[in-house]
């Protein structure tokens, strides 16, 4: 594994990967195993890919689709289950990551969130306040359509309110209203299960970014396959709306 890292280091790394862990409830039917059994395999599958990115690849931003907007229409039962599995591996990991220079960002609507997790994000995110080695930022009750509303909002009330001028919006004032705001575009968005859509993940920020999907479902990705995705990656050519150079 050591020679692969250093070719892929090498070829240069993206600055910002994105994944949506999509195939956890699949994985544990296909095993006869409840659905939160998927869920829990699942967090396994982070707390490897956060490790590796962090002591060996070196990856500066890495962004996980946790739990989204739509993802309150599941069972209650479900839903209970992997935002109490999020509260605990927050809890559990966070000593880990105060150590190893993990930076822990929270993207989405924490208001609808239980007093207990929206502390324990609170709390590891001021833990992690001053590391720099790798920006973890977890998607959580996070919808790209959501956010762009809240965006304009914001915009609209800076406006009535006189501190903007309408005519002086656009991509960057945008940008900086969204949760994003301080977090560069990701350069590759993975999805996992084979599934081959966004499902309202980073639409405005994934404007030019490399797409990658694999049919491996989530609990089974490995930190082999995040480096053959990386290295599918450096093979493409990024043109953002130009000529090709090739």
């Amino acid at each position: 594994m050591r020679e692969m890292i250093e070719r892929i280091q090498k070829a240069g790394l993206p600055d910002h990967v994105a994944i949506i862990m999509d195939g956890n409830g699949r994985w544990a039917k296909a095993r006869g195993l409840p659905r939160t059994a998927g869920h829990q395999a699942g967090t396994q599958a982070a707390e490897r890919l956060i490790r590796f990115a962090t002591r060996d690849l070196g990856l500066r931003y890495l962004t996980l689709y946790a739990f989204s907007t739509e993802n309150w229409s599941r069972p209650t039962e479900e839903v209970d289950f992997l935002l109490d599995l999020l509260d605990r591996f927050i809890t559990e990991k966070l000593r880990e990551f105060v150590e190893e220079g993990v930076h822990l960002t929270v993207l989405g609507d924490l208001t609808p969130l239980s007093p207990r997790l929206r502390e324990t994000v609170e709390r590891a995110i001021a833990a992690t306040a001053d590391n720099t080695k790798l920006h973890l930022n977890v998607a959580l009750n996070y919808g790209a359509r959501q956010e762009i509303i809240r965006a304009c909002r914001d915009l609209a009330k800076a406006a009535v309110q006189g501190e903007l001028d309408p005519d002086a919006i656009g991509e960057e004032e945008i940008t900086a209203a969204l949760y994003t705001a301080r977090i560069p575009d990701p350069d590759l968005i993975i999805r996992t299960s084979g599934e081959m859509r966004l499902s309202n993940f980073l639409l405005w920020q994934a404007a030019y970014t490399e797409l990658y999907f694999t049919p491996t479902l989530w609990p089974d990705f490995t930190p082999e396959e995040l480096m053959r995705a990386i290295e599918v990656y450096q093979q493409r050519e990024r043109r953002f709306g130009g000529v090709s150079q090739r």
